[in-house]
């Protein structure tokens, strides 16, 4: 039986309790009247005064329980559910006869829930702590270089013309890539907050990698760099938003000739059928990425080791947007790479 009901709980009580007063009883006349163990009399009273007492205490528990301690517990269990449901079934908890079992488990379950909450806004304000610190960092660089230029032409810099024109040509690139930086984030932040319209059109996405490549060529071409498109036969139809994917090529494959060889360096864009979508991959012979970065190289502001080594221009800011493009298409990116070997980056994109 389950002592979970208040009937259960009083009725218990109630036996032990007229137990005790009959074996008290029946022992007491045993050692002060033990004549009267052969009077039938004795134990109809016994059972009569044992019948009412059975009768009174039980009652008296049943109040008892029901009206100082379940009610506590039912309010308990109230509040935990209204919590959890924004509403409260009050039907449900006049009528649970159980209701210490499902305090119980609302309680675990609970408790479960706001401990998995808990982890979460901890690695919420570990990344908040990470973002504000590299942001931080981002802006401070151009600041200081904004500041330090302005400084020496009031310093007499203006009035010389072989360095007047050269610092402001400086300001004018950090300022540049100041107002790159606040861009950027705008976009991350429209991105995130669902806002983003996605002007959708049939386009061929070769083509538009092709335009991409021309755009960076000059980049390429100091860094001696090869950008190779493995040209399908057919021209490759995608639905998608144009602008935005022009702006995801751009960022990856220009990420993979940042980070590529200086020399004999190879970018390679190729394009593969997937039933329902295209696979696009840009696959480069870089220095790579360590397998512990990899997990967060989609992450704003984030560059991992090698790549601060490596070069001092990026953000950390356009992977985290090619990211966001990619999802807002409802499609999927994944990244691979190998220290030393190269990396590549695919994407999908519907099939028109």
């Amino acid at each position: 039986m389950k002592f979970h009901d208040p009937r259960a709980i009083a009725l218990l009580n109630a036996s032990v309790v007229t137990a005790g007063y009959v074996l008290l009883s029946f022992f007491t006349s045993c050692i002060l009247h033990p004549a009267s163990l052969s009077d039938f009399a004795m134990y109809g009273m016994l059972l009569v005064t044992g019948g009412l007492l059975f009768t009174g205490t039980y009652f008296f528990f049943r109040y008892t329980v029901d009206k100082f301690i379940y009610s506590k517990i039912r309010l308990i269990y109230k509040s935990i559910y209204s919590v959890k449901t924004q509403k409260t079934n009050r039907q449900r908890f006049r009528s649970s006869r159980d209701i210490l079992d499902n305090v119980e488990q609302e309680v675990t379950h609970w408790g479960a829930e706001k401990q998995k909450e808990i982890e979460r806004l901890k690695q919420l304000e570990e990344y908040r702590k990470d973002f504000i610190g590299n942001m931080s960092h981002e802006l401070k660089t151009p600041l200081f270089n904004v500041q330090g230029y302005v400084s020496t032409l009031i310093d007499g810099g203006l009035d010389d013309p072989k360095i007047n024109k050269e610092y402001l040509r400086r300001t004018e690139v950090s300022v540049e890539r100041l107002i790159k930086i606040v861009e950027d984030l705008g976009e991350i932040t429209q991105l995130e907050s669902g806002q983003l319209y996605l002007n959708k059109v049939r386009f061929d996405i070769v083509a538009v990698t092709h335009e991409v490549v021309e755009m960076l060529e000059m980049k390429a071409h100091d860094k001696e760099i090869q950008v190779i498109i493995n040209q399908p036969v057919k021209p490759v139809w995608v639905h998608a938003d144009r602008d935005k994917i022009c702006q995801v090529l751009t960022n990856i494959i220009d990420n993979s000739i940042r980070y590529g060889l200086d020399q004999n360096g190879r970018s390679k864009i190729s394009f593969f059928d997937m039933d329902e979508n295209i696979l696009v991959e840009v696959t480069d012979n870089g220095v790579g990425i360590d397998q512990d970065d990899l997990p967060r190289v989609f992450e704003r502001f984030y560059r991992t080791s090698r790549g601060r080594e490596t070069s001092t221009k990026g953000k950390g800011l356009g992977l985290a947007i090619v990211k966001h493009i990619i999802e807002a298409h409802q499609q999927t990116i994944n990244v691979r790479s190998t220290v030393g070997v190269g990396t590549t980056f695919g994407f999908t994109l519907r099939k028109a």
